[in-house]
């Protein structure tokens, strides 16, 4: 059918062609002719001065009475005749002119069919392409467009029919002339005349014939296209029966995590509205997780009805069953993108679906901010229970939101307490933040408590969460709910949330039980430290490097650093990985030009983008750009940030900065640089952060710079490396995993990928810029190299997934064993 669509096109392009060389005919000969009635009012205006002469002269009474004033009478009425039969003629011409003016109109109309066909064919193919990704929804676009094709065939054919008219009314003008002809033989008048009249009748004529030639025409190509439009709806309709019959035999797996992850909470949810027994929860779980086909196809048949119709389906169907996969629940402060400040939001959302893709059922377990970004939930609703916790002595409400993030099954705390703990307007740096987050933490468990669910992992983040460990050990196993292990993983130990032993209260802890120096007293002083206490609690305990996790064991640790090396067979260090679907200059949204490490053109015309964006210098397009995107805190390396600012200028490049602190001070200082470089057209300090500058920062910069002064794990010399960015970075923590000196020949070349020095000042920072500068300058050839090795590295979440799979399983089979 596409073929007889694009030979359909074809013969209307030449149909078209040809309309239009008889249109410029057609408007020339119109020209000639009106010269030619020019020439004849002329000739008779001059006829009506010679009769209006002789009715003046003083004639006597016989020349009065003579045959040749009665002959100039004649002659005279039939002068007059003849003008009127050519004003006659004028009109005629205007409505030749407007047949014109309808023949482009009717052109235009089918060149917006040609568009609208055109259109419709690329939809087709990509229709056959995918066919199982087609839903109803989309059909009911493709019916759409059809719909409209059809109004503007039938539109076509109406003009054409005007057109027609028209010319039906020019047979008129075929008799005026035959009339005027007649007239000028009869008074004898001129042989021009006569000559003139002759051609005008076979212009007409000529006229005549070629609008009935492109009339049929036209209609011979509005019959092909109803014919193409006939055997499209056929072909479409076919198109439409196979791809619904293809998607509910297709095998489960095809199915996106998306719709499975609705499924589990549509579950989870009648659990706690009480209207399914734990039993059947569990049996309906076992089938969701296992993606029982029966499960979808009760699901995809009552799209549209009421929840009660699919809970009875699902509990008819219900058998109980087993899974090699785990039940996974991180409960956390942060996730990207509906609850981020940091690194700690990407790894959620990142390990999150890594590990599901692994077959495992991951949940995840956030409270309601009243500033998160709700517009990133997919079928966000509140359940129709409130969950009741303990908290300073009383039970509180707390309304429980469901919704899927990214594919991933999303609950959202709500808090009904009278201090509003997330309604802040913000996620941290409150005066109660150790209140705020105990009280969630409790809450976290109680849902998985209350819900029943046979949790494997529970996986905590920071001290935010950190409560989660003594909580599950000491108040909810007591109750029951024993069958998970805890993970506990500390992003950053700067942040170890201490505070007064007496607030450990509030959550329902035990003060005098925990207050001990081999539970959660802090190892410094006298206050309670739930960072500590999650390490003695948990089963695993992780962070977010090897080479963090050796650091943190001495002086890195921040006072914990004996409790970690008493602790240390249930302790390690993993390397976080990047979200690489979202960190993908080959479909990045961004980007002014998406681009790979085998077509490097893209990463420069970003780089003009992003000069012109801000302004900068683009006289010499080779000119290098450093870029950096921090956080402005002293442990970023906040002097060393300025140091290299300076020095790209003094080496002739040019650095953008993209960030803000937290500390006055800091935000003043970078603030007065900002001011001291405003009318240098190399340097840019952009101090606030903005999601779609960094990408475009990413993908222009030809190195990025990461001085810290200690960094867990590091995310940003991943994501630059991705688009391209040699990284120059400080040989600490997650930096010294990812980052290999292209310098050092002890380390095997093909892992070399960027610039590093050791000590944190200003000479080590100079000698790796000075080093990655004359590298970028004097070999190109090396430098593209070292881009294009760097954009190959795979820093997914995969290995690092792998890695927590394997320490969840063991843990998983000690507990089964256990039991």
């Amino acid at each position: 059918m596409i073929q007889n669509t694009e030979k359909n096109i074809l013969l209307l392009n030449q149909a078209r062609l040809q309309a239009l060389e008889h249109a410029d005919k057609i408007l020339k000969e119109k020209e000639a002719l009106q010269r030619k009635i020019t020439i004849l009012e002329t000739r008779l205006s001059e006829t009506d001065a010679q009769l209006k002469l002789s009715a003046e002269g003083n004639f006597d009474t016989e020349i009065n009475d003579s045959p040749l004033v009665l002959e100039f009478d004649v002659l005279k009425e039939e002068n007059m005749l003849l003008k009127e039969d050519i004003e006659f003629l004028k009109t005629k011409l205007i409505e030749v002119a407007e047949t014109e003016e309808s023949i482009l109109k009717l052109e235009k109309e089918r060149a917006l069919l040609d568009a609208s066909l055109r259109e419709l064919e690329s939809r087709f193919i990509a229709a056959q392409a995918d066919t199982l990704k087609l839903g109803p929804r989309k059909y009911d676009t493709w019916w759409d467009k059809v719909e409209k094709l059809e109004d503007l065939l039938e539109n076509t054919a109406n003009q054409v029919e005007h057109a027609a008219m028209i010319l039906d009314h020019n047979h008129d003008l075929q008799d005026k002339l035959d009339k005027l002809q007649a007239s000028l033989r009869a008074a004898t008048i001129s042989k021009f005349s006569c000559d003139l009249v002759d051609l005008l009748q076979q212009k007409v004529k000529s006229v005549e014939e070629r609008f009935q030639a492109c009339n049929h025409e036209m209609h011979s190509q509005i019959e092909l296209y109803e014919h193409s439009i006939v055997e499209f709806h056929e072909t479409l309709s076919k198109l439409i029966e196979e791809s619904e019959k293809r998607s509910l035999e297709n095998f489960t797996g095809n199915m996106p995590s998306e719709l499975w992850s609705r499924i589990s909470l549509l579950i989870d949810g009648w659990l706690l509205e009480k209207k399914i027994s734990y039993n059947d929860a569990n049996m309906l779980r076992e089938m969701a997780w296992k993606r029982d086909s029966r499960l979808r196809e009760a699901y995809l048949s009552c799209r549209g009805t009421e929840n009660g119709e699919v809970m009875d389906k699902f509990i008819k169907m219900a058998l109980p069953g087993t899974s090699s996969g785990l039940h996974i629940a991180h409960i956390a402060a942060e996730m990207a993108p509906v609850a981020k400040v940091g690194g700690l939001a990407d790894v959620i959302s990142g390990l999150a679906k890594a590990l599901q893709k692994k077959g495992h059922l991951v949940e995840i377990i956030l409270p309601k901010y009243d500033c998160m970004q709700l517009d990133q939930v997919n079928n966000l609703k509140a359940l129709d229970v409130l969950l009741q916790s303990y908290f300073e002595g009383s039970m509180f409400n707390n309304k429980i939101w469901t919704g899927t993030v990214e594919g991933l099954p999303v609950y959202f705390i709500e808090p009904q307490h009278p201090s509003k703990f997330f309604w802040r307007a913000q996620y941290y740096g409150e005066h109660d933040d150790f209140k705020r987050f105990s009280y969630f933490s409790r809450a976290a468990l109680e849902l998985l408590y209350q819900s029943g669910k046979k949790v494997d992992i529970i996986h905590c983040h920071d001290w935010q969460t950190a409560f989660v460990a003594p909580l599950y050990w000491d108040v909810y196993a007591n109750l029951g709910f024993n069958s998970a292990r805890i993970c506990f993983t500390c992003h950053n130990f700067e942040y170890q949330g201490t505070a007064p032993a007496r607030d450990l209260a509030w959550c329902g802890l035990d003060v005098e039980h925990l207050d001990r120096p081999d539970r959660m007293r802090d190892n410094s002083h006298g206050r309670i430290n739930v960072v500590k206490g999650a390490i003695v609690y948990s089963n695993i305990v992780t962070t977010v490097s090897p080479t963090y996790a050796l650091e943190v064991r001495s002086e890195g640790g921040r006072g914990l650093q004996d409790t970690l090396k008493v602790h240390s067979r249930k302790f390690l260090g993993i390397l976080n990985g990047i979200d690489t679907d979202t960190w993908n200059p080959s479909t990045d949204r961004y980007l002014k030009v998406q681009y790979n490490a085998n077509d490097l053109q893209g990463k420069a015309a970003n780089k003009a983008a992003l000069r012109k964006q801000l302004n900068l210098a683009s006289a010499y397009p080779s000119q290098p750009l450093v870029g950096c995107i921090t956080r402005l805190v002293p442990q970023k390396g906040v002097h060393l940030i300025r140091h290299a600012i300076y020095k790209t200028a003094e080496l002739g490049g040019q650095f953008v900065l993209l960030g803000s602190s937290p500390v006055p001070h800091i935000q003043k200082e970078f603030e007065g640089i900002a001011d001291h470089f405003q009318n240098n057209n190399n340097i840019r300090l952009i101090l606030k952060y903005d999601d779609a500058l960094s990408h475009c920062i990413y993908a222009a910069s030809d190195m990025f710079i990461v001085p810290s002064i200690f960094e867990p794990c590091g995310l940003t010399q991943m994501i630059a490396m991705r688009y391209g960015s040699v990284p120059i970075v400080r040989k600490t923590g997650g930096l010294n995993d990812s980052v290999f000196d292209f310098d050092d020949e002890t380390i095997p070349i093909e892992v070399r990928n960027g610039f590093t020095f050791v000590k944190a000042d200003e000479q080590g920072l100079s000698s790796a810029m000075e080093r990655a500068f004359n590298c970028y300058t004097r070999k190109p050839e090396v430098w593209k190299q070292l881009v294009q090795k760097d954009m190959m590295i795979d820093f997914s979440w995969d290995t690092s997934a792998s890695q927590y799979e394997d320490i969840y399983q063991r843990a998983a089979a000690r507990a089964r064993a256990a039991a």
